[in-house]
């Protein structure tokens, strides 16, 4: 897959834009702040349906517009697709493909990205909702009906947390909890689904993130990735409270457990658990309360690995993510985007992941130092200033 054009309307400092891309290797220079990453995560929005940098879609619509238009052609071989996205400030947003509406979550059928960015760190580093985003997005891209299933799973969510809050405050417990019975149902249903599709995508990472690990830090730590199940017992803890907590408890379940048994426990764990969240007016169980534990060297990436070694398994989480979309997809090869990455690295894992993202049929980079991008990632370059292409040169 290629993006040849990608068309901006009030999105982030964009009042318009036009950019041309092409085949292999492009590269987005500018200052901080000129919008060299606007342009990068605008394309990885229609892939994902989501930002790497922010939670809220808001955020991209231009102060002063109602709403942002990302606008996007695409090759894949001799067949062109226009996918457009209308980002609404408030509203739901709406999507065209090729001219048709259609739903959003219809986007991604057409569109796989992969991205890589300095907000990656968080991925290993961070609180479990960037390690449950990381997964999310890859699992709509390798089948995006689970775009609407993640969807309708937090909507299902929203509702159960209200009804909670509103037991709480009449004081209501025992047989006056039928309503909350209705939407554990639906709650167990949809979040099963995405348990058994969170742990099929960590089995088949594994080999994957191994190789890429090797391949980029030079060396065999043995990476291992293991989803914390709150289904299973794993810890509950809310996002932010369990940042200096070494280990994690490992969820039970495999990448082949059957539904019938995720369910059950899930329906168990919610019994269990339902005193405290009447007490805490919120869902405890499920899997918008799980984490990907990550390890190297047998020892948890959060709280014992090095920069280094963080930055390595963060890069392989990318690489393999790559990977695996190559293999599974019929778009061809994912585009990748490297979003200001080489800055952050040293000169050996520099030239390391350049020579791993070459073979991709598209690469887009954006660097504000066009001497750290690696030369055999330098094919065309685009420069970006305040907002606007101020030229287009071919090295």
């Amino acid at each position: 897959m290629i993006v040849e054009q990608l068309s901006l309307v009030d999105f982030r400092n964009y009042a318009v834009a036009d950019v041309a891309l092409t085949a292999g290797a492009n590269v987005f220079v500018g200052r901080n702040g000129q919008g060299k990453t606007n342009l990068a995560e605008a394309i990885a929005y229609l892939a994902t349906l989501g930002s790497h940098r922010v939670s809220q879609d808001a955020p991209m619509v231009r102060d002063g517009a109602d709403a942002a238009i990302i606008r996007a052609r695409l090759s894949h071989g001799d067949r062109r697709i226009v996918l457009e996205m209308q980002i609404n400030r408030s509203g739901a947003n709406k999507a065209r493909v090729n001219g048709a509406a259609v739903r959003p979550v219809e986007l991604p059928r057409y569109a796989q990205v992969v991205l890589f960015a300095p907000e990656d760190l968080q991925i290993v580093r961070g609180d479990p909702s960037a390690r449950r985003r990381f997964a999310d997005q890859l699992l709509i891209q390798r089948a995006p009906r689970m775009a609407g299933v993640l969807a309708d799973y937090d909507r299902v969510l929203k509702q159960r947390n209200a009804l909670l809050k509103s037991a709480r405050s009449r004081g209501v417990r025992g047989e006056g909890l039928s309503t909350l019975e209705v939407w554990d149902d639906k709650l167990v249903q949809l979040g099963t689904e995405v348990i058994r599709a969170r742990l099929a995508i960590a089995a088949d990472l594994s080999a994957p993130v191994a190789a890429a690990y090797a391949a980029i830090a030079g060396e065999d730590h043995r990476p291992e990735l293991e989803w914390s199940l709150t289904v299973d017992g794993g810890d509950a803890a809310d996002d932010g409270d369990d940042l200096d907590r070494p280990t994690l408890r490992p969820g039970t379940r495999s990448a082949g457990a059957p539904a019938e048994q995720i369910a059950t426990g899930f329906r168990q764990a919610l019994a269990a658990k339902r005193s405290q969240e009447l007490d805490r007016a919120i869902t405890l169980v499920g899997p918008h309360r799980d984490d990907l534990l990550l390890r190297v060297r047998d020892l948890p990436v959060k709280g014992y690995a090095s920069h280094g070694e963080s930055w390595s398994v963060a890069l392989a989480l990318r690489l393999a993510s790559a990977r695996l979309l190559r293999e599974q997809s019929q778009l061809g090869d994912p585009v990748l985007i490297l979003d200001d990455v080489f800055a952050e690295l040293d000169a050996d894992r520099r030239a390391r992941l350049a020579g791993l993202v070459g073979d991709f049929e598209q690469v887009i980079v954006t660097a504000a130092v066009e001497e750290d991008v690696p030369p055999a990632l330098r094919a065309r370059t685009v420069r970006v200033v305040a907002g606007t292409i101020q030229e287009v040169a071919d090295d």
